[in-house]
């Protein structure tokens, strides 16, 4: 089986999971989010684009609702041996389907918990659950429950997440060496794509973020990545993956002559990422991170260029995205554990000077310092 956790591991994320049920007073788990799939079960699958649920039942008990293509899928990667198939058809209908599934594990009139918070549930096929289940069981959302599972890694996914990281650190030697004038931006990526993948790696969850020149300025990936100028600004923001475990990195790469203000930017962003990195400590909040990350930059200047967020939690995530809750924003209550992952981000935006700064890495909370799973560069790129 392609397992990549011990099933000692696996009954251990269950039971709890389990532990947590029963202290929300739930009977079960209706789970949509793959992550969580994943996590409890080692199931491996891009199959939430279609209808797909799984059953986690208070007593331990496992059952999947899903399409025939996933059959073996869910066979081959997961510990789940009660694997159901629902079948394309006209005027199918999966949520019955998931109905029926519950009925025979009695979960008639029981109150069940439910994932709402999944790319794989959308808004349609939530209300096609609700309409199915409508009398049938007392359902509350649980969305969070093995989320914050999740929060805290074993030394097995620290392990990945380590990988992950020097991975990342493989591919951005890549983006650093080749960002010169006239180079292609699709080349690079695609290079540094190859490191990782022929470094036992995965495709990450979301394409990456990377522009030159105004592009450098945008926060999400675009078409037609085009070439690097003779003066230029390149924004590179990427990730490894390793048994869908991320871990990401941001650094800039200038040609030519650098403006001097992009030099200021770039110091206070070191010292941005280093107070960050200082304040993940057990027993502060994620809150605290920002609120750091706010202040160092307001020391140096820059206080109205800072974003709302300043980077998130990270670890074993699907598509589209390798951002997962919490967020690094002001407030945030969560409070900060060893083995816990964040993904750290400075960025700073210009958008009236068309200027941008941005300096990121991965770092796992632990005891005393945090430790970096990958380093940005301390020193501007300039080619």
């Amino acid at each position: 089986m392609a397992l990549h956790f011990s099933r000692e591991e696996f009954a251990n994320r269950q039971r709890r999971a389990r532990e947590r049920m029963a202290a929300a007073g739930l009977d079960g788990l209706i789970l949509f989010r793959q992550e969580s799939m994943y996590y409890l079960t080692g199931y491996d699958t891009e199959g939430f684009v279609t209808f797909q649920g799984m059953y986690f039942g208070a007593d331990g008990s496992l059952a999947l609702l899903t399409r025939l293509p996933d059959l073996h899928q869910a066979k081959l990667t997961s510990v789940i041996e009660d694997v159901r198939v629902w079948r394309d058809r006209e005027g199918a209908s999966p949520a019955q389907e998931l109905k029926d599934m519950l009925e025979g594990y009695r979960c008639r009139g029981k109150r069940l918990g439910v994932e709402y918070a999944a790319f794989g549930l959308t808004g349609q096929r939530a209300l096609q659950v609700n309409a199915a289940l409508d009398g049938f069981a007392t359902l509350v959302d649980a969305s969070d429950l093995v989320r914050v599972l999740r929060l805290v890694k074993s030394p097995a996914e620290l392990a990945y997440v380590r990988r992950a990281g020097a991975l990342a650190e493989a591919a951005q030697e890549v983006s650093t060496k080749k960002s010169v004038p006239g180079a292609s931006i699709g080349a690079i990526y695609g290079e540094m794509l190859s490191v990782i993948m022929r470094g036992g790696g995965d495709p990450t969850a979301n394409r990456w973020v990377v522009g030159a020149g105004t592009e450098a300025l945008l926060g999400r990936y675009h078409a037609g990545l085009g070439t690097i100028a003779a003066n230029d600004l390149v924004t590179w923001e990427f990730a490894a993956s390793y048994r869908h475990y991320h871990a990401g990195l941001m650094h800039v790469a200038l040609t030519g002559k650098v403006d001097p203000r992009l030099n200021g930017m770039f110091a206070a962003s070191v010292d941005a990422l280093a107070a960050c990195e200082e304040s993940l400590r057990p027993g502060r909040t994620v809150g605290d991170v920002y609120d750091t990350h706010a202040r160092a930059y307001a020391k140096a200047g820059y206080g109205k260029l800072v974003l709302n967020a300043c980077g998130y939690t990270m670890g074993a995530t699907f598509p589209p995205t390798w951002m997962d809750s919490p967020m690094i924003h002001t407030g945030n209550p969560q409070v900060l554990e060893p083995n816990m992952v964040f993904f750290v981000i400075m960025v700073l935006v210009d958008r009236e000077a068309g200027q941008t700064m941005s300096l990121a890495e991965t770092a796992i909370v632990t005891e005393k310092a945090c430790e970096p799973v990958c380093r940005a560069p301390r020193e501007l790129i300039v080619h």
